[in-house]
């Protein structure tokens, strides 16, 4: 079993401080939701896992497996198995999808243990049908072009061929239809087990009625408020999140515009 533990992490963005002092653990074998009203900091987290240099950390600690995730630069933080799904993935104009898949998964690899030519088109084939995907997007270049559906599905094909131990997927969910949800969700599903945790940044019930959390996790003003299981969820689905504040005692603020 693999751990990402974050303690008391703290994180400023132009000065002004976004993350108060978050508190999560992560295992492999687990799916977390975290949810939360907008600018409450839930994609400043992602971005601060992942290295994003914009988000400065002034306290607290990331650590996977007991290494510290602050010291990596961002390429070393995905070596060691570390994910992140974006909101708004960036088009990369010249490399194919093929192509960016390939060098990615080689350079997860020790020299001389590249994939094979044939096994990466296999598996890469494979995934792709089971996404539901057409065959051109492997040759076409990166997110260019894509509709926002397309986007959000070559961002699962992604986690799907490079097979992290922690997956962060922001708003994953955003701007798909219903048949895309269900082709996203069936793909994030495959991925679940002993090897793999995620977590799971969204605003909505629906996405969590096709993958059921084992945690869900409100966040307000900086910091993770209230824990639950699935059923959490459903209750702020019902009730919107007036009641964590009452039952918690928070005012009606938010910590800023997050980025």
């Amino acid at each position: 079993m693999s751990t990402l533990e974050i303690k008391g992490l703290h994180v400023e963005i132009e000065g002004k401080e976004i993350l108060k002092g978050v508190d999560l653990t992560i295992n492999t074998n687990e799916i977390h939701a975290i949810m939360g009203p907008n600018g409450t900091g839930k994609s400043t987290l992602a971005s601060a896992i992942m290295g994003h240099p914009k988000y400065i950390v002034t306290a607290g600690t990331v650590m996977l497996d007991g290494e510290d995730v602050l010291e990596m630069e961002v390429d070393e933080r995905a070596h060691a198995g570390l994910f992140l799904a974006m909101q708004y993935p960036s088009e990369i104009t010249g490399v194919t999808n093929a192509d960016f898949l390939r060098s990615a998964i080689n350079a997860k690899r020790e020299e001389g243990d590249e994939i094979s030519l044939m096994k990466f088109i296999r598996e890469l084939d494979s995934k792709m049908e089971f996404l539901e995907m057409d065959e051109d997007m492997a040759t076409r270049y990166l997110n260019e072009g894509f509709s926002g559906g397309e986007k959000k599905r070559n961002e699962i094909l992604q986690l799907m061929m490079l097979k992290p131990k922690f997956a962060v997927l922001d708003e994953i969910d955003s701007g798909l239809d219903i048949d895309a949800l269900k082709v996203v969700s069936k793909g994030i599903n495959d991925m679940r087990g002993e090897g793999f945790g995620c977590m799971i940044i969204t605003h909505y019930q629906r996405l969590l009625d096709y993958i059921t959390p084992d945690h869900v996790h409100v966040m307000m003003q900086g910091r993770v408020v209230k824990s639950g299981g699935a059923e959490l969820a459903h209750k702020l689905e019902e009730q919107g999140y007036d009641w964590v504040k009452e039952e918690l005692g928070i005012e009606d603020e938010t910590v800023g515009q997050e980025v």
